[in-house]
């Protein structure tokens, strides 16, 4: 048979571990990490979109020259029309990458306090 004082000190021990167990630290929002992410995946996301439309636009461009030899009297294709849509998506994006570039850069320099 149990003492009452064991069983009083083994409940008080397991409450104590059970609050040791759950103690964590709380995570604070930061503005400064959302906007770097934010940035980051700007930069990437406009970089991979400027590839594409670039590769996007060199098919166009090939298939535009094929469809012109086949056929001299044509004077504008459908393949000249999305050609011009690609190389405008590629000059969009570029243009998005080297505004969060920029944008990132003087984060850093304001951070940096040059």
């Amino acid at each position: 048979m149990a003492n009452h004082k064991q069983i009083a000190r083994s409940t008080m021990q397991e409450s104590k571990v059970r609050l040791v167990k759950s103690h964590r630290p709380r995570r604070r929002f930061n503005p400064k990490i959302l906007v770097d992410r934010t940035i980051e995946t700007t930069a990437i996301v406009s970089l991979l979109l400027t590839g594409f439309s670039g590769v996007g636009a060199m098919g166009c461009w090939g298939l535009e020259i094929i469809e012109t030899n086949i056929n001299p009297n044509i004077i504008i294709s459908g393949w000249q029309q999305q050609k011009n849509i690609c190389l405008g998506a590629m000059l969009v994006s570029f243009s998005a990458f080297l505004g969060s570039s920029l944008v990132g850069a003087s984060f850093s320099i304001q951070r940096d306090k040059f």
